[in-house]
């Protein structure tokens, strides 16, 4: 006998002459800046921000940090869904550079356990 996650069960919606519709939980989703070895900054948002650090690391995350490593984690935040990360990461993405360096600040990281600071 298998036992399900409650993350992996999907949500029944319920609505009237649809049958069986169902719906992923929402999954929360993170917001990063990475500090590159040239002293750029990086955006982006991940499920799993300690997984997608190593990509980054391995060089296999993105073409950017590929040519910039190592890379340094400087900042993350958490969101309650994918959709409300990736708002956040194109608003991040659009601010000057001295804002994301203030941003980085502001909220250093500090290890992994404050990878899921808000």
């Amino acid at each position: 006998m298998s036992q399900r996650s409650h993350r992996s069960a999907p949500v029944s919606l319920g609505v009237a002459g649809i049958r069986r519709v169902r719906l992923a939980p929402p999954v929360a989703a993170f917001v990063y800046l990475l500090r590159c070895a040239d002293g750029t900054l990086y955006c982006g948002w991940s499920t799993d921000p300690e997984r997608r650090l190593r990509q980054h690391e391995a060089g296999t995350a993105s073409r950017y940090t590929r040519t910039r490593r190592p890379v340094e984690l400087v900042y993350t935040r958490e969101f309650a869904s994918r959709s409300e990360a990736m708002r956040e990461a194109v608003r991040v993405k659009r601010l000057p550079a001295r804002d994301k360096r203030r941003l980085a600040a502001v909220e250093p990281v500090q290890g992994p356990k404050a990878m899921r600071s808000t």
